[in-house]
C-alpha cells in the first residue's frame, strides 16, 4: 500500500523532468536565436489555425516585414526571404530535399513525381514524364490546345449573351481541365460541352480546402471512414472520388490501344503504358496521372482568371494588350504570341502577384545543417522560401503590391533570381511549359474576342470574392471571376 501512495509523487516528477526536458530543448535549439514571434519556439497551433484558413502565405509575409527576411514560423519549421537562400536551396542538385510533409498530401502508400522525397525515384519518374510536355514536344498539341480555347470564348460569349456576364473561373478551369484529360488520356473531360459544374469539377475545387486536414491530422483521415465526424469523411470520400476518375480516364485509354494497337493515339502518358520500354505498372500510372489532373487544372485556371481580372481592373493596361493582340493576323499561332512583349509582361506580372503556390515550398536541411543571414539551421529543419514574400520583396520589385507589367520591360537579374512561379532547380513545375502555352493562348483570344472587358459587379460580385485563399494551392475565395463587356 505504501508503494502504492508514491505513485502519484513518482508520476509527477517524471511529468516534471519530462517538461523540464521539452523546455532545455526548445531554449536550447539553435532556432530559438532566430527571430520570430514568441509562441512560434513553443508550438505550430499559430501557423496551423492560419493554414486551416488559407491564409499562411499572408502570415509569414506578416512576419516577414515585422521580423526580417528570416524567420521562425513553428518549434522547427524557418521562412527566408533572400535571393541567396533561393538559389542555393532551389538549384539544381540541390542538398535540400522536399521534406516528408509532402508525403501527407497524398493517401496512404501513394507516391508520384511531385510528393515523393526520394532523389532517385524522382530523377526516374520525371525522365519518363518530361519528354512528352516539354517546350519542344507540346506543338505537335498546339491545335488541341488552341481548339479547347476557342471553345472556351465562344462558351464565355454565349453566358454573356444570356447572363450580362461571365464567370471566367468557371471557364478557364473547364478548359485546363479539358486540356490536360485529352493530352494525358486520349479523351478530354467534356467539362466545355456541359458547360455546368459537375461532382468532378466541385472535387476539383474542394480537395485543395482538404489539404489542412490531410497534412494536419494524416492518421485521423486514414481512419476517418471509422470515426463520427463529417470533416474526415468527406476527404475520404473526395479522395476516393478522385481515384475514381483517374481510372477511368486510364481504362479508356486502355480501350483506344486495345483497338488500335498498331498506331494509338500519342499522349504524355503514351511512354508510361509500354511496360517493355521502362513503363510504369496500372497503379503507378494511376499515382501520376491523378497528380496531372489536379495540378493541371487548378494552377492554370486560377493564373488565368487573375490576369483577366487584373487586367480588365485598370483600362490603359488592359487597351494596351488588346491593341497588340489584335494586330495579330489569323491563324494565331503560339508561336506568334512569344514574340509579343506587352502580353508575356502582363503573364510575368500575373505570375509575381497571383503565384498559383504562394506557399512555401518546404525544404529539410540536410545533414551537417547550413547557415542564412548569419543563422545555423540544424539538419532535419524545415525551411521554405515563399514566393508570395519574394514576389513582393521591395528591394526587388518597388511598390510590389501594384499591379505593373511593365517592369518586366528591363527586368534585373534579381528579379529573375527570386520569381519561383514554378518552383526551380530539378524539382520545378513539369508542366510549366503547357501552363506557359495556355497562358498565352487563353489571354490573347480572350481580349481579342472581348476587347472591352470589364470587372463585373452582377450578383453582388465584389473584391472579396478575389481574396486568394491558399491551401497549397490558391484560388479566389469566392471561387468565382464574373466579368462584363459593357
Amino acid at each position: 500500500m505504501e508503494s502504492v501512495s508514491h505513485l502519484p509523487a513518482i508520476l509527477c516528477c517524471f511529468l516534471g523532468v519530462l517538461g523540464l526536458h521539452f523546455i532545455y530543448k526548445r531554449l536550447s535549439s539553435p532556432l530559438a536565436r532566430l527571430p520570430g514571434p514568441a509562441i512560434s519556439n513553443w508550438t505550430d497551433l499559430v501557423y496551423i489555425r492560419y493554414w486551416f484558413a488559407g491564409k499562411v502565405p499572408y502570415y509569414v509575409h506578416d512576419l516577414h516585414e515585422k521580423y526580417g527576411p528570416i524567420v521562425r514560423t513553428g518549434p522547427n519549421r524557418v521562412d527566408i526571404c533572400d535571393v541567396d537562400a533561393v538559389k542555393e536551396i532551389h538549384k539544381t542538385n540541390s542538398r535540400f530535399l522536399k521534406s516528408p510533409w509532402y508525403r501527407t498530401l497524398l493517401p496512404n502508400g501513394m507516391e508520384n513525381v511531385f510528393s515523393t522525397t526520394d532523389p532517385h525515384f524522382h530523377s526516374n519518374r520525371r525522365r519518363l514524364l518530361a519528354s512528352p510536355i516539354s517546350d519542344t514536344s507540346l506543338h505537335q498539341h498546339e491545335d488541341l490546345i488552341t481548339g479547347r480555347v476557342k471553345m472556351t470564348i465562344s462558351r464565355m460569349a454565349e453566358e454573356i449573351q444570356h447572363r450580362g456576364a461571365t464567370d471566367v473561373f468557371k471557364w478557364w478551369l473547364f478548359m485546363a481541365t479539358d486540356i490536360i484529360g485529352e493530352l494525358s488520356f486520349g479523351e478530354s473531360f467534356r467539362m466545355l460541352e456541359a458547360g455546368k459544374k459537375t461532382q468532378y469539377t466541385l472535387d476539383l475545387e474542394r480537395i485543395a480546402s482538404l489539404q489542412p486536414i490531410r497534412t494536419t491530422f494524416p492518421n485521423l483521415v486514414y481512419f476517418g471512414k471509422y470515426l463520427p465526424l463529417p470533416v474526415f469523411k468527406r476527404t475520404i470520400e473526395t479522395g476516393k472520388r478522385m481515384i475514381s476518375y483517374t481510372s477511368q480516364s486510364i481504362d479508356r485509354y486502355n480501350k483506344m490501344i486495345t483497338e488500335n494497337p498498331s498506331n494509338p493515339k500519342k499522349t504524355l502518358f503514351t511512354k508510361l503504358f509500354d511496360t517493355e520500354k521502362g513503363g510504369l505498372t496500372p497503379e503507378e500510372i494511376k499515382n501520376e496521372a491523378q497528380g496531372y489532373i489536379v495540378a493541371g487544372s487548378d494552377t492554370t485556371a486560377v493564373t488565368l482568371t487573375y490576369l483577366t481580372y487584373a487586367v480588365c481592373g485598370n483600362k490603359q493596361i488592359r487597351d494596351k494588350l488588346v491593341a497588340e493582340v489584335a494586330a495579330l493576323s489569323e491563324p494565331i499561332h503560339d508561336n506568334d504570341l512569344r514574340n509579343l512583349p506587352y502580353l508575356n509582361m502582363v503573364i510575368s506580372e500575373t505570375l509575381r502577384l497571383h503565384t498559383a503556390v504562394p506557399f512555401g515550398l518546404p525544404r529539410a536541411v540536410p545533414p551537417g545543417g547550413a547557415s542564412f543571414k548569419g543563422y545555423f539551421l540544424p539538419s532535419g529543419a524545415t525551411v521554405s522560401t515563399q514566393s508570395y514574400s519574394l514576389h513582393r520583396d521591395p528591394t526587388v520589385f518597388p511598390d510590389p503590391d501594384t499591379f505593373n507589367p511593365e517592369r518586366w520591360e528591363n527586368p534585373t537579374k534579381e528579379m529573375k533570381d527570386v520569381s519561383i512561379p514554378f518552383g526551380g532547380g530539378s524539382r520545378i513545375c513539369i508542366g510549366m511549359h503547357l501552363a506557359r502555352m495556355e497562358l498565352r493562348l487563353g489571354s490573347a483570344l480572350f481580349f481579342r474576342e472581348f476587347p472591352n472587358a470589364q470587372r463585373s459587379n452582377k450578383e453582388e460580385m465584389t473584391e472579396k470574392d478575389m481574396e486568394m485563399q491558399s491551401f497549397l494551392l490558391m484560388a479566389p475565395k469566392g471561387h468565382r471571376c464574373l466579368i462584363a463587356t459593357n
